[in-house]
């Protein structure tokens, strides 16, 4: 995907207080002919996937108003201390990947506390190869870098402690019926609020580098999320008027993030288990766990101290550090019989 001329971008801007414009105000502050508004405003909401209304006599709004992220407002609501972990914030109109990015950056030196926000992503992913739905100025995107002295092997069981940072802030907001679904799910009353995906790289003994990515609902519309293939909601709907705005919530999870990501580097994955199985949606389930090309049936039985998966199966206790976890339903009743049978 082409990146939006910046003359849009601009338009996007004055236009996301949801109110109406005209276009010869439009083109009286960007210092373009009226027929060059029209082309570009076209154009960036074509592009960013965007609605836009054209009222005879009034001018152009959006269907509706955009908070869009802003890095001063961001910066403002971090803690003392989360400013004090923070070495840099990225905020990107559209990237590929936040994720991508850091990666990348990671490999270029950049230092640990490093965050990258989006306001939309062209192929931002979720785990196991999946897309994640990313439409422009509506959910967050973000991700952040960090660095330990240990190899790949020492972070097992850091996206539980990212997962119970994430759910802490939520609930701290008032939201209830906030879940997590092993390894690293989301969840509002079983509907798939939000995910992580952590990738890390580096030396057997150390050092490495870890990026968690962060896709979080938070006002999805039905057209957009019609590639979503499992049951979804977002903030929207689970707090309605009291859902906070996006800067607002940035900084806080970024704050969370940050703290947990050092925490975890100090004393590892101990302290953070009590909060997850608080936030455990798998409690006393039967579930389904998809382990490469095997389905296997068995009755969680809770984490191992290294974030392993624990699952009583027919033939005995099984630990899994990947796959798909999914709740298993309960048979349909058996038909009854006729007389005749």
């Amino acid at each position: 995907m082409k990146p939006v001329e910046p003359t849009g971008l601009q338009l996007i801007r004055l236009l996301a207080d949801g109110d109406c414009h005209s276009g010869a105000a439009l083109a009286r502050g960007l210092r373009m002919t009226r027929a060059g508004v029209w082309k570009a405003l076209h154009k960036a909401v074509e592009d960013y996937g965007l609605a836009l209304e054209s009222i005879p006599g009034q001018g152009y709004r959006l269907n509706a108003p955009l908070e869009l992220l802003d890095p001063a407002l961001i910066l403002g609501y971090l803690s003392a201390a989360g400013a004090s972990r923070l070495a840099r914030l990225q905020v990107n109109d559209l990237i590929d990947s936040t994720n991508e990015r850091l990666m990348a950056a990671a490999i270029a030196r950049a230092p640990a506390g490093t965050v990258c926000l989006a306001e939309r992503q062209s192929a931002g992913r979720g785990r196991r190869g999946r897309v994640w739905v990313s439409p422009f100025g509506a959910n967050l995107y973000l991700s952040v870098l960090w660095r330990y002295p240990v190899g790949p092997a020492g972070l097992g069981g850091i996206s539980l402690a990212a997962g119970v940072a994430v759910a802490t802030v939520l609930q701290r907001l008032g939201l209830t019926d906030i879940a997590l679904k092993w390894p690293n799910d989301l969840l509002w009353r079983r509907r798939k609020l939000g995910g992580l995906l952590l990738e890390v790289a580096g030396e057997t003994q150390g050092p490495s580098h870890l990026v968690v990515g962060l896709g979080l609902n938070l006002r999805l519309d039905p057209d957009q999320a019609q590639g979503i293939d499992q049951p979804w909601v977002d903030l929207r709907e689970a707090l309605g008027q009291a859902a906070p705005g996006r800067n607002r919530l940035a900084a806080a999870l970024i704050d969370a993030l940050l703290e947990t990501l050092e925490r975890f580097g100090q004393v590892g994955l101990a302290p953070f288990l009590d909060e997850w199985t608080r936030f455990d949606l798998l409690r006393d389930q039967q579930v389904q766990l998809q382990l490469g090309e095997r389905l296997i049936v068995g009755d969680y039985a809770g984490i191992d101290p290294d974030g392993a998966l624990r699952l009583n199966t027919a033939d005995g206790l099984l630990r899994a550090h990947s796959g798909e976890v999914s709740l298993r339903l309960a048979p349909p009743p058996e038909a009854p019989r006729s007389a005749d049978e």
